[in-house]
């Protein structure tokens, strides 16, 4: 079986696929790599949005593209179906999410196999979220995986795979303490893990204070990248169901700030919103550049428009097509 899957790291030229540590250094040489996630369409509508924005930011060139993956394997199908069409019918490299969640050791190897199939092999191995109710209480599969650590083990050792993993800056909302969450992501790191991408976070001190924490609790990992995950916000009302899932939090000063835009009406001023979004992400991800962050990951929702501003603002320009809202 490892034989069979580590067929899937080369492609149709015979060249291996890059991994993202490597096109990461290539792409730092000309200017501050950049990233997208994307998740997989629910309808037909939906599919086609996503595609439009596939495009889009197929012809400015991000590092790599993720696909999320569903709670408890929900989206698992279509997530292998989609990451599949990015391998294959665009010029990007994808990074396909994988979890632990919900799956028997069996099951996780198969899904490695299909990713391979598709001459993907770089993925990003998560715990995952319960079904339902991501907050809610964490149950290991009987024949699965308890942790994330023991997924970029099983992944490494099914062929020749680039694994990452999740980090997070203010904490994971279910470990005790930021020292307990930095072993946590050690041990992930030291498993195998090339790389680690962020949870979204709204204060670039919890991402610098992250990097230091790896540091000082093993020099080795702390040097590999930890890439932060950027969400331009567009509507706050989306924003707060956001950080409810996630756990991550608004800086009083920030919150206040996109209230007073939204305003007292029963709409909230969407437009006003946005722009404090956009102008926040931007002011981030400068302080992030001047800090010396490997790349920029940028949470889409499937839609380029708000990402490419920040992107514009940043002086790394794109050409939309029409009708590309948020």
């Amino acid at each position: 079986m490892t034989s069979d899957f580590a067929r899937g790291t080369e492609d149709g030229s015979g060249s291996r696929t890059p991994s993202i540590v490597d096109r990461l250094s290539s792409a730092r040489s000309s200017r501050i790599p950049f990233s997208v996630e994307f998740s997989p369409p629910r309808d037909a509508e939906a599919e086609a949005r996503l595609w439009r924005a596939v495009r889009a930011f197929e012809r400015l060139g991000p590092a790599f593209v993720s696909m999320t993956y569903g709670a408890g394997g929900s989206t698992r199908d279509r997530t292998v179906r989609v990451t599949g069409q990015l391998a294959e019918e665009t010029t990007l490299l994808p990074v396909a999410h994988l979890t632990a969640v919900g799956h028997s050791v069996d099951e996780l190897r198969a899904m490695v196999g299909a990713y391979a199939d598709r001459g993907i092999t770089n993925i990003l191995a998560l715990r995952g979220d319960p079904p339902g109710n991501p907050l809610g209480e964490w149950e290991r599969h009987p024949e699965g995986l308890g942790y994330a650590e023991e997924l970029v083990r099983l992944v490494r050792d099914l062929g020749d795979f680039h694994v990452g993993v999740a980090s997070f800056p203010e904490g994971h909302y279910r470990s005790p303490d930021l020292e307990h969450d930095t072993r946590f992501l050690v041990r992930k790191l030291s498993a195998g893990a090339e790389y680690s991408i962020t949870q979204m976070f709204f204060d670039v001190e919890h991402y610098l204070r992250l990097r230091d924490r790896v540091v000082a609790f093993d020099a080795e990992q702390g040097a590999k990248p930890i890439i932060p995950e950027i969400m331009p916000i567009t509507s706050l009302r989306s924003a707060r169901r956001s950080l409810e899932l996630s756990g991550s939090k608004l800086p009083p000063a920030l919150e206040q700030r996109l209230v007073r835009a939204a305003g007292d009406g029963p709409e909230e001023n969407r437009a006003a919103v946005r722009e404090v979004g956009i102008e926040v992400a931007t002011e981030m991800c400068e302080r992030l550049i001047a800090e010396g962050a490997p790349c920029l990951h940028f949470i889409t929702l499937n839609f380029a428009r708000a990402t490419s501003e920040v992107l514009s603002r940043l002086g790394i320009e794109m050409q939309l097509p029409a009708a590309q809202p948020a």
